[in-house]
């Protein structure tokens, strides 16, 4: 094996240039790639986060009594999936109100009444807060007793959640022309070296050379363009991350969420996956060529 990589590594360097275009492009392809995939783990992490933060808001009816609201209250407690409950009554709501519209408090000071509803704000168990399971116990809890109405900002959590689906039905095809596009250019490539080497190759069969013999130092070659162009990749990638993603973090210290590279093992399958795309390439070259 030492023999066929040390052939493969003196093609590579006899054939500077084409060898060179196919690392860039396999580099270029991994970077774009690891790049989409890298912005989604982000803000799905980013995502997970707001969801976190998801409440839940019961507002009662109009002329609840003290005892319909701790029955509600009750009520609320026996439901799985809800962590914490929190009374806000109407003059509480008032006040966060007339502090949230600090430049707009003329238009809450002529009030002759209260317009706000008593209210509980329900925190849910972190296993609760994907949209199926908000929409299950929002409908829950509306069939309680005293409950008008029951608020939690459905329509943003169906554009943020239809937002990603997309964004992620993106990548994969994104991934999969990249991948099918350096596949091709890899081929096309090792086929021009085949080319060039021809009588070469055909002065090794005369000769009694195996075709595995004469496959074997580009398959290699293949695998080592793979390898190069994948840590190219990637290694770029990370330096674009460390030099922007400070400013990320800082941005978005607020939402307590951290901006993250790829994890070891998904680095070493990124890496792989530049390899594969190498070997294919190899492949369907070496193919073709040796049925002529």
């Amino acid at each position: 094996m030492t023999f066929y990589t040390q052939r493969a590594i003196k093609d590579i360097l006899e054939n500077r240039f084409l060898n060179g275009v196919t690392i860039i492009t396999i580099a270029l392809s991994v970077l774009i790639v690891s790049a989409f995939g890298l912005l989604f783990l982000n803000a799905q992490d980013l995502f997970n986060a707001w969801k976190k933060g998801v409440r839940i808001m019961v507002y009662l009816s109009p002329g609840t009594s003290e005892a319909q609201r701790l029955d509600t209250r009750y009520r609320l407690q026996s439901i799985a999936g809800i962590q914490h409950i929190r009374f806000i009554s109407k003059e509480d709501a008032l006040v966060l109100m007339k502090e949230r519209m600090q430049r707009q408090t003329s238009l809450l000071d002529n009030l002759r009444e209260n317009p706000l509803p008593d209210a509980f704000e329900v925190t849910l168990v972190t296993e609760s807060n994907s949209a199926e399971k908000i929409e299950f116990l929002s409908q829950r809890i509306e069939t309680l007793p005293s409950v008008a109405e029951v608020e939690y900002g459905r329509q943003w959590i169906e554009r943020f959640a239809n937002f990603f689906n997309l964004f992620k039905l993106a990548g994969y095809g994104m991934g999969a022309m990249f991948f099918m596009a350096t596949v091709f250019i890899t081929a096309n490539t090792i086929r021009l070296v085949l080319y060039s080497r021809r009588e070469e190759i055909h002065i090794m069969r005369l000769v009694g050379a195996t075709d595995n013999f004469i496959k074997l130092p580009f398959i290699m070659e293949g695998l080592i363009q793979g390898l190069a162009g994948g840590l190219i990749g990637l290694g770029v990638l990370y330096a674009v991350f460390s030099a922007i993603g400070s400013q990320f973090e800082q941005a978005l210290s607020a939402e307590m969420v951290a901006i993250r590279f790829f994890s070891i093992g998904i680095c070493a399958a990124i890496v792989a996956a530049g390899m594969v795309t190498g070997l294919l390439g190899c492949f369907f070259s070496l193919k073709q060529f040796m049925k002529e």
